[in-house]
């Protein structure tokens, strides 16, 4: 783990995007809410800010951090759904981690609540697939 005791705090703030590949079917079946699983991105939007509140316990060497706010934003297309997450703190640390755990977990949590949709008659999953995942903004600005 890398010392920062000496660094300042600072305002900082980072947003990762990423997103799921899935069958028209499945999406028709997301905007219905008509998945078996339950509502899929409120459950998406709960496991994605769960993770980003436990950063620290999964990824070893992340520093536990102060999360003052996050952001879940889903965006359903035809075949896929986006998510970026934002996250904030205040502190001597980044949260580019978080953020980045926060659009892993939720993109697992939509496959998760899908899945039986998404499955073929051989048990796999040919057209599901996360890609993109990336930090898109990184932020931080000395306190006022």
């Amino acid at each position: 783990m890398v010392d920062v005791g000496g660094k300042p705090d600072t305002a900082r703030r980072a947003v990762a995007a990423g997103r799921i590949h899935l069958r028209e079917s499945t999406i028709a079946a997301v905007r219905a809410d008509e998945v078996g699983k339950g509502d899929v991105l409120a459950t998406a939007r709960v496991g994605a800010i769960q993770a980003v509140k436990h950063t620290w316990e999964t990824i070893p060497m992340c520093h536990q951090i102060p999360v003052t706010n996050v952001e879940t934003d889903f965006s359903v297309e035809d075949d896929r759904i986006r998510l970026r997450v934002a996250v904030e703190t205040t502190g001597k640390t980044g949260c580019e981690m978080e953020a980045l755990e926060g659009v892993t977990t939720g993109l697992n949590v939509v496959w998760d609540m899908v899945k039986a949709a998404e499955k073929d008659e051989d048990g796999g999953y040919p057209e599901t697939r996360i890609e993109g995942v990336r930090v898109v903004e990184k932020e931080k600005r000395p306190l006022e």
